[in-house]
């Protein structure tokens, strides 16, 4: 069963859509398998990580983006704005795709674990991007 989750982002951060990936499982008819989260986008990605500090989720932020700064001037694809060449080099780094084994239902996540949208683009004033997800469930 594969269904696309649509995920409203404003801006650079993590996103924790762990809530939505357990609907998925919990919309398939399935008690024990493996689901997959694919995102169909190159300047974001995905990452499990903890769910219980948002310090960490700063701190990632922060390093990344002391890892790939903007404007740097080795970059040339320069035409979508500073942060696409950067955002597009996070991706590339992290990960477009997770697969997490499920039980009982219930996600095989561990106690401080979470699903996250790991959006590296900017925020657009009054603009809000929707990134897409392909949630693969199998068992």
């Amino acid at each position: 069963m594969i269904q696309e989750l649509i995920i409203p982002v404003k801006g650079k951060g993590l996103y924790n859509i762990t809530e939505q990936i357990k609907t998925c499982v919990a919309n398939c008819s399935l008690s024990d398998g493996l689901l997959t989260i694919f995102i169909r986008h190159t300047s974001a990605s995905l990452i499990i990580q903890e769910n219980a500090d948002p310090a960490v989720q700063e701190d990632l932020n922060n390093w990344m983006d002391r890892l790939v700064p903007e404007n740097d001037p080795i970059f040339t694809h320069v035409q979508e704005g500073p942060d696409d060449m950067p955002a597009h080099i996070k991706s590339a780094l992290t990960l477009t795709s997770v697969s997490i084994p499920f039980v009982d239902g219930s996600l095989g996540l561990g106690t401080w674990q979470a699903v996250y949208l790991w959006e590296h683009r900017a925020e657009i004033p009054d603009v809000r991007l929707d990134r897409k997800l392909l949630v693969h469930v199998s068992g």
